[in-house]
C-alpha cells in the first residue's frame, strides 16, 4: 500500500479507501451482511488499507452498524470517516446540515460505529435551507468537544466550498480539510473549477465512484450496455455521462490494460490517483477479488503516453470561463512563459488549449 496526507493535515491515509455503501440491505447496492462485511473489512486492512469511509444514510445506519462491529479491536488502527446531511426518516428535522440534526446524528454515528471519536466528519451536500454559519459553528463545536478530529465537505459547487472556507477563516472556525467528490474518466467536471480551488486551499479530494458506478470496469459494451446483476445496472446508472464518450474511454482502457497485463478498472483507478489534489480514492466492492484488484491500482505506474491517451479519449473540452482564465493568466502571460518554459516547448499543453482541447 502507498500513503498520502489527508489534505493539509498530518494525518496519513492509504491511497485507496474502503467505501461502505454496499454494506447493509436497505439501499440495494450490495446487500452484504455482517459476515461479508467483516471479511471485506479484514481483507482491506490486511492489504494495508487504513482508511474507511461510510455515512449515516447508507442503509439508514445499517452500514455504520456493520462497520462498527467489524472494527472491534482495531478501531484505533484506522482512519474512520462518516457523513451527515441526508434524510434519516420522514421527520423533517432528521435531515439537513442544521445544528439539531448534526448534534443528533454525530451521537448516533458514534454509537453505531462503537467509537468515541470520528477521524473525519463530512457534510454530505450543500443545505440551502440552513444558514451556512449555523452549520460551520456546529462543526467547530463538535471538533472542540473531541467528538470529531477533522471536518470535510462533499458534493459542493466551487462557490459554495469557497464561501464556506472563507467564512471559517473569517470567524476563526475549524476549516474543511477534505472534499469528497465524484471524479472519473467519464466525469471530469471537477477539473473546471473545483480542482483548482482544492489545490489553492490545500484541501484533499476524496474521490467517489472513480469507476463511474462500475462502467469503467470494462464489462459493459455497446452490445451489452447493462449486464444483468451488475452494480451499474442495479444502481440505475446513478452517475450521468455521455455513453459514446464512455465506450470510447472503455476501449482505450482495454488497450492500455492489455499493455500492462492488468484490468481496465485498475488503469482507471491509477489515472485518478495521478490527478492533482487527490488524497485518496474510495473503492467499494461486493466481492473480495474485485476489492483486491482495485487496491492493486496503487502499484500500477502508467507511462506518460498512457496518460496522454486516456486524457485524449476522455477530453471534455474546456468550458468558459476556464479557457479565458487559462488563456489570459497562462498562455498569454510572459511571466508564465519565463516561469514554466516546459509548458510551451513544441507547442506544449497550451497548444492543446488553443486548439480547443483540454490536456490538464
Amino acid at each position: 500500500m502507498k500513503f498520502r496526507k489527508l489534505g493539509n493535515t498530518g494525518l496519513i491515509v492509504s491511497e485507496v479507501a474502503l467505501g461502505t455503501m454496499q454494506f447493509g440491505g436497505k439501499m440495494n447496492m450490495g446487500n452484504l451482511d455482517q459476515d461479508a462485511t467483516t471479511r471485506m473489512v479484514k481483507f482491506a486492512l490486511d492489504k494495508g488499507v487504513n482508511f474507511i469511509d461510510t455515512a449515516d444514510v447508507y442503509s439508514l445506519g445499517e452500514s455504520e452498524t456493520l462497520v462498527g462491529n467489524a472494527l472491534q479491536g482495531v478501531r484505533k488502527e484506522i482512519v474512520l470517516a462518516t457523513k451527515v446531511r441526508l434524510p434519516m426518516s420522514d421527520n423533517l428535522n432528521h435531515s439537513g446540515a442544521t445544528r439539531v440534526n448534526i448534534l443528533r446524528e454525530v451521537e448516533d454515528s458514534l454509537r453505531r460505529l462503537q467509537t468515541d471519536y470520528l477521524d473525519l466528519y463530512q457534510i454530505h451536500g450543500w443545505d440551502s435551507n440552513t444558514p451556512l454559519e449555523e452549520t460551520l459553528r456546529t462543526l467547530d463545536d463538535i471538533v472542540r468537544q473531541g467528538k470529531v478530529r477533522y471536518i470535510g465537505l462533499s458534493n459542493y459547487m466551487s462557490w459554495q466550498a469557497a464561501t464556506a472556507v472563507m467564512l471559517q477563516q473569517n470567524l476563526g472556525l475549524e476549516k474543511f480539510v477534505t472534499a469528497q467528490m465524484y471524479y472519473s474518466l467519464v466525469g471530469r467536471g471537477l477539473e473546471y473549477e473545483f480542482q483548482s480551488f482544492a489545490e489553492y486551499h490545500n484541501i484533499g479530494i476524496l474521490v467517489w465512484s472513480a469507476l463511474a458506478g462500475g462502467f469503467l470496469s470494462g464489462k459493459y459494451t455497446r452490445a451489452n450496455p447493462t449486464p444483468a446483476g451488475t452494480r451499474f445496472a442495479e444502481a440505475g446508472a446513478f452517475v450521468p455521462f455521455d455513453k459514446d464518450l464512455g465506450y470510447r474511454v472503455v476501449d482505450t482502457l482495454k488497450e492500455i490494460a492489455a499493455r500492462h497485463h492488468v484490468s481496465p478498472a485498475r488503469v482507471a483507478l491509477s489515472w485518478t490517483l495521478a490527478r492533482p489534489a487527490v488524497s485518496s480514492v474510495i473503492v467499494a466492492a461486493r466481492k473480495l477479488e474485485q476489492l483486491e484488484d482495485n487496491i492493486a491500482a496503487v502499484d500500477l505506474q502508467l507511462a506518460p503516453e498512457d496518460i496522454r491517451q486516456l486524457d485524449a479519449a476522455s477530453d471534455p473540452g474546456v468550458p468558459y470561463p476556464k479557457w479565458m482564465v487559462l488563456q489570459l493568466d497562462v498562455a498569454e502571460d510572459p511571466r508564465s512563459k519565463a516561469l514554466y518554459p516546459e509548458r510551451y516547448a513544441d507547442g506544449g499543453a497550451w497548444k492543446d488549449l488553443r486548439d480547443g482541447r483540454w490536456s490538464g
